[in-house]
């Protein structure tokens, strides 16, 4: 095995003749790792890129990276997902979801950087890993039971005396390890193919976006388990090891400190961000995705809700708040409930909100234009909870209808373009929820999903929104000004580090050059470093962090600082930019083989119509940007986009990007540019090249 992190292998698994084969990974290692080993095989096995996200051919990867299994912080369990989604309107796309945890280091450690599946099993199975052993086992007994019930079922089907105790200190990679395998499975929704289906891995680590958990359930794939006893043999382990503790010493938060949720935390996590509180007697302890510093999720004494963090906490507690004046236990047993089910909880938030609203105006309830038996006057109440996550997960009553996306549903309810220009319907991107960093206000997360295929969930620049908050509300000064943030994180986005109204968010400003420059470095950033690096979205970039001396933070030395360490290259922080602007461009090539035109990259009607004027908390929401020429923090509430200036911000887009102005099409020269001749060639050839 070669010293720089990879294992050489994927595994390429034919759910149809239930046989499996090997990739070596030498043939794809240009690509890094992650999101761009998973377009480069998607593009090279699926040669119609329009298959049906439920046909036997569309191809699902689910790779690593050199970094995973490793002891880099915040990058060491991530797995990043791709293929045809169940999700997204009007197409359902190529996309990709990722997640943590620790199924990520047990396939490294087995073995593989990646499983590739492809085909369609006749009867429900799963995949049993174990090092090089491969079993394709009866999932009968499995299909219907919820993710949990699954986990413990193949866990207690393979016993841990199979790995045992034994032999602990023996000679490295010896055959024998204390850890019980890594399960990824689907749960009832992902069987009855939901668009909202995701793939679940322990107790709450989720691939959430793209409906994923419905791909599965079409492929009759239940779950695949794996468990390695090898390791991951990595260029220079003192480099790493120094790496680490340097993020630990100077980047890490303080005691005290109030760090953002997403923010500047590479040495210590702040608590878990959880939308409930639970009773007193409840106790936490940490949970950590494998190799991280940062405990962000939550394990209770009870059991309840498990390693849910963030957004799944807050599925249901807008409704039990208002129910009860504060948060219940049915907070906490509806998130339990979509982390069994296997739903996406963000779109179910959401969409629960537009389902209130309509039953508020009298149209959708019981006898009324849209019918459900849901009984609307026990909404906050846990019976209510249960009943709704139930329908949606089995698809039984409305939950039909909201099967195939809230966005799709309205549609067939007659209402698409009404809800859809009032806001009522918050589905401001291809059908997928807002995300709470409204593309009216933090507008380079709208203007990054549209470029995409789905809500982009990034959360590089909003840590300052939330130190700005949690500092605010603490009662304390924010610890620089706009107009040091603005220089500290400008700087680092290579190669327009020389326009610090990159980060000007006023509204004379976010229809700029600059403004089209920050999405490209951001498309570019995360292609690479966070999607096939895969360092955690919640911890990198670490751009301003108040942590630090001089309040700079490590991205730009720190990401290539871990990833040289593991692989033993010597790439530079642009070299890694570049490779993401290569892969950014080999996705477009696909989504316009999809369909992908200029004419339907927008927004929904309301971000357009309608201002906004409250957000996450409240009647503020501080953003850089400038005041009569000086630097401030800027409350972004009170506009609406202007339809017009989002199209000239498109052609500026387009022209950095070197793609047709006129279709959003990639061009020869750009991708002859980036090395991809061969894309070029295929998208002549279908008559989807940008001139």
């Amino acid at each position: 095995m070669a010293k720089d992190g990879y294992s050489g292998k994927i595994l390429v698994l034919d759910l149809t003749a239930r046989e499996h084969s090997v990739i070596d990974t030498g043939q794809y290692k240009q690509w890094g790792g992650g999101h761009g080993m998973g377009s480069a095989i998607f593009w090279d096995l699926v040669e119609d890129k329009n298959v049906g996200w439920d046909d036997p051919k569309n191809v699902v990867t689910m790779m690593t990276s050199p970094l995973s299994g490793t002891m880099v912080p915040s990058a060491s369990g991530r797995v990043e997902v791709q293929g045809i989604g169940a999700a997204g309107y009007p197409i359902r796309w190529f996309t990709r979801s990722n997640f943590g945890g620790r199924f990520g280091g047990q396939l490294k450690y087995a073995g593989w950087d990646g499983v590739v599946i492809t085909g369609k099993s006749e009867a429900p199975v799963w995949i049993d890993i174990v090092n090089d052993s491969v079993e394709f086992r009866d999932a009968a007994g499995l299909w219907g039971k919820d993710t949990q019930e699954t986990q413990k079922s193949i866990w207690e089907q393979k016993g841990d005396e199979a790995h045992g105790w034994d032999n602990v200190g023996a000679a490295r990679d010896a055959g024998r390890t204390t850890q019980r395998s890594a399960i990824v499975t689907i749960g009832p929704a992902g069987e009855n193919l939901s668009s909202l289906g995701c793939l679940i891995h322990d107790a709450g680590n989720g691939a959430g976006q793209g409906g994923f958990g419905a791909v599965f359930g079409s492929k009759n794939l239940k779950a695949i388990s794996v468990v390695g006893t090898g390791s991951v043999e990595i260029a220079d382990p003192i480099a790493l090891f120094n790496a680490r503790m340097l993020a630990k010493d100077e980047f890490g938060a303080e005691t005290g400190q109030p760090a953002p949720p997403n923010g500047p935390s590479l040495g210590r996590a702040p608590s878990p961000t959880l939308f409930f509180k639970r009773k007193a007697e409840v106790t936490m302890g940490p949970q950590a995705c494998q190799g991280c510093i940062a405990g962000c999720r939550p394990r209770w004494s009870d059991g309840l809700a498990n390693e849910s963090s963030c957004q799944e906490t807050g599925v249901y507690t807008t409704f039990d708040a208002l129910k009860h004046g504060a948060h219940t236990d049915a907070s906490v047993i509806a998130t339990d409930l979509v982390q069994r089910y296997g739903i996406n909880s963000y779109e179910l938030a959401r969409g629960l909100s537009y389902l209130y609203a309509l039953n508020q105006m009298g149209i959708l309830g019981s006898g009324l234009e849209i019918d459900t038996k849901l009984d609307f006057s026990t909404i906050g109440e846990t019976s209510f909870a249960v009943d709704f996550i139930t329908k949606v997960a089995m698809r039984e009553d409305i939950g039909e209808d909201i099967a195939e996306g809230f966005v799709r549903a309205a549609q067939k309810w007659g209402r698409l373009e009404e809800d859809w220009g009032t806001g009522i319907l918050d589905f401001p991107y291809w059908g997928y929820a807002n995300h709470g960093y409204d593309p009216r206000t933090e507008v380079e997360w709208g203007y990054g999903s549209i470029m995409g295929e789905r809500d982009m969930n990034e959360h590089g620049l909003n840590a300052h929104f939330w130190a700005v908050i949690n500092h605010m509300g603490a009662g304390l000064d924010v610890p620089i000004t706009a107009e040091r943030y603005a220089e500290i994180v400008t700087a680092k986005m290579v190669p327009y580090e020389d326009d610090m109204d990159m980060v000007d968010f006023s509204t004379e400003n976010i229809y700029s050059e600059s403004m089209a420059k920050l999405v490209s470095w951001q498309r570019h950033y995360t292609r690479f470093w966070k999607q096939s690096a895969l360092y955690c979205d919640f911890r990198w970039p670490d751009l301003a962090n108040f942590a630090a001396a001089d309040d700079v933070g490590m991205t730009g030395d720190g990401e290539p600082l871990f990833w040289n360490a593991v692989t033993g290259d010597d790439m530079t922080y642009a070299e890694g930019i570049e490779l993401g602007r290569k892969i950014w461009n080999l996705d477009n090539a696909i989504w316009s083989l999809q369909g992908r035109h200029r004419d339907i990259v927008k927004l929904a009607p309301y971000i357009y119509q309608v201002p906004l004027e409250t957000s996450l908390v409240g009647p503020f929401y501080p953003l850089a940007g400038k005041v009569d020429g000086e630097w401030t923090y800027i409350n972004a509430l009170g506009r609406a986009l202007d339809i017009d200036g989002v199209e000239q911000w498109k052609d500026r887009f387009y022209t950095l990007e070197g793609w047709d102005l006129a279709t959003g099409w990639p061009t020869r020269a750009t991708l002859e540019e980036v090395g991809l001749p061969d894309v070029a060639d295929a998208l002549e050839s279908a008559g989807k090249l940008g001139v």
